[in-house]
């Protein structure tokens, strides 16, 4: 056995692109085939000096006309080449409905639900519904009878109880030391637009009934709500309402076929798969769709499969059967399980698993948009690889408002930004006015100098003191034009998308699990069936801060959204 000094490599013999300096923490290295990198640099030059190219890339498209409001926003690069079938939710997705008599209508019903089957005191009746106090996003404290919003981290935010703002020692005290999981059932979630009205429900009927000095059991008059309201939906009974006047609720959006009809001219292959019944669904895609283009007589010529009553997000998850329907009949007779899907035939029920089976498409060919972060966007994420694009009609508005509040929104960015350096300021006059008091407190300074330094001490004071209060002011005039911005959104849950500096948790739900969002399908015509869809990359804290590292790669990667394996 060789008991020997372990060989060193020679010294005469680097290593390819080695170091040509010892620094503290590793090497830097040459390129390996540096001759490829000038070449490429050379190429890189007379690609961006090439005027004939510069011309056509500045010639205005008409897809560049788009409003702001009507773009499709991307979390994750998506390249439509490779997508070959594309599916579409109906509720809030396909038909979007005019909220605020949705709403009403809703609320209307589930009120007199309430009076009459659960033994609630007529007096309730009288409540008004208020379309400001819904949002999406909220979550309902079931133990404190308390409406909460909170930002990406879990942290509460804006808090009500009933109709009035809780008590700043209130919230503190409930909810500042304290993240809420997403999981606890204490907390019940209203991330879908069907379940707005329930959110003004819960807080009218608080309101009254303890300003009245009754005692209110919070869970239960939650889960009587709750009740209630999907009873008006699952009987159908709010649908009947809406189907007799569907002009009244379904917005009819001119631009939908041509966009259906724009991908399918791509190549695509389309689907249709909602919750709805098939009777219902019919209905409302005839309105919505037939009549609209002429290659196109009937809805149903658009999609290639057509599947109701699909129960999700069950159907991410369970191994329900496909089962065809007689669509001859409105109500849509069962015939019998099914073996395959084929055009021209609708289905009820049905799972993942087979639908990938019987269409022969799979994982990341597919393309899913819906409306409901849950049950549309979150369990095709986690049990599938499917791509997804989520409806999220209300960005519209708040796109709308904040470009009508250029101007202010401008100035509170100037004056945050201000805060900003009068606060670092602050910190490095204290720090300076420091290290010189230490220095007299030790003394030993001859006469003049410590003149000067007791100088030096006062005008520092003086700054420190100017700069103070333009910082306690900054931080005023921020308060308060923030407040009016966001209130001038909503006055009770400011922007959707935002709970104070931070993202709201509904905001980081469709970043999280989203591939692109956008306000309604029709805005896919203003793009190509082969559109790549960039996203930025996101950048670390030190590229944000100036690294050039932050600009090697601009845009994002293809693959599923951050939060696809997450529980």
């Amino acid at each position: 056995m060789f008991h020997g000094p372990v060989p060193i490599a020679p010294t005469t013999r680097p290593i390819p692109g080695g170091p040509s300096v010892d620094p503290l923490h590793g090497s830097f290295r040459s390129a390996l085939n540096r001759a490829h990198a000038e070449e490429a640099a050379q190429q890189a030059q007379a690609l961006l000096n090439n005027e004939g190219l510069a011309r056509l890339l500045t010639t205005p498209r008409e897809w560049q006309d788009t409003p702001r409001a009507r773009d499709v926003f991307v979390n994750r690069n998506l390249r439509m080449a490779s997508i070959e079938l594309i599916g579409f939710d109906m509720d809030y997705t396909l038909a979007i409905y005019h909220m605020r008599r949705l709403e009403q209508l809703s609320f209307d019903m589930t009120l007199t639900k309430l009076v009459s089957d659960y033994g609630y005191p007529p007096v309730i009746g009288g409540l008004l519904y208020d379309h400001h106090f819904v949002m999406r996003g909220l979550a309902v404290d079931r133990a404190t009878g308390n409406i909460v919003k909170m930002d990406r981290f879990g942290h509460v935010g804006r808090v009500w109880h009933g109709l009035r703002p809780l008590k700043s020692e209130t919230k503190r005290e409930l909810y500042r030391n304290k993240r809420i999981r997403p999981s606890n059932p204490r907390f019940a979630w209203n991330d879908t637009l069907f379940a707005l009205p329930e959110t003004c429900l819960y807080a009218g009927i608080i309101e009254l009934l303890e300003s009245l000095g009754e005692r209110v059991d919070y869970g239960k008059l939650y889960d009587n709500i709750r009740e209630a309201i999907d009873t008006v939906h699952r009987d159908n009974s709010l649908k009947r309402e809406v189907r007799k006047d569907l002009s009244r609720y379904v917005f009819q959006d001119s631009e939908l076929g041509a966009a259906l009809h724009k991908l399918r001219s791509g190549g695509k292959r389309l689907f249709l798969l909602t919750n709805s019944a098939w009777d219902y669904t019919d209905a409302v895609m005839k309105y919505l769709l037939d009549g609209q283009l002429p290659e196109y007589p009937s809805w149903r010529n658009y999609f290639d499969f057509t599947v109701t009553a699909a129960g999700k997000p069950g159907f991410f998850t369970d191994q329900r059967p496909f089962l065809e329907l007689d669509t001859s009949t409105e109500a849509g007779r069962v015939v019998g399980e099914a073996k395959s899907l084929e055009r021209g035939k609708v289905y009820s029920g049905g799972n993942l698993v087979q639908f990938e089976e019987f269409t022969g498409y799979r994982g990341d060919n597919i393309l899913y948009v819906g409306d409901h972060i849950y049950g549309d966007i979150l369990k095709s994420k986690k049990s599938s690889l499917w791509r997804t694009c989520m409806v999220v009609q209300e960005i519209e508005d708040e796109i709308t408002y904040t470009d009508s509040r250029r101007e202010e929104i401008t100035q509170l960015s100037e004056v945050e930004h201000t805060r900003a350096r009068l606060d670092d300021t602050v910190n490095v006059i204290k720090s300076a006015l420091n290290t010189l008091e230490r220095r007299l407190e030790r003394g030993g300074i001859a006469p003049e100098e410590q003149s000067r330094m007791e100088e030096e001490r006062k005008r520092l004071k003086q700054e420190l003191d100017t700069v103070r209060r333009a910082l306690k002011n900054a931080t005023g005039i921020a308060d308060t034009l923030e407040r009016d911005v966001e209130e001038g959104f909503n006055p009770y849950w400011g922007l959707l998308f935002k709970e104070g500096n931070e993202n709201s948790r509904f905001g980081y739900q469709v970043e999280q699990y989203a591939c692109l969002y956008t306000s309604r399908v029709s805005n896919f015509l203003h793009y190509s069936p082969m559109q790549y869809y960039r996203s930025p990359r996101d950048l670390m804290p030190h590229e944000q801060a100036g690294a050039l590292s932050g600009k090697l790669s601009p845009l994002g990667s293809e693959g599923p959204p951050k939060a696809s394996s997450k529980e």
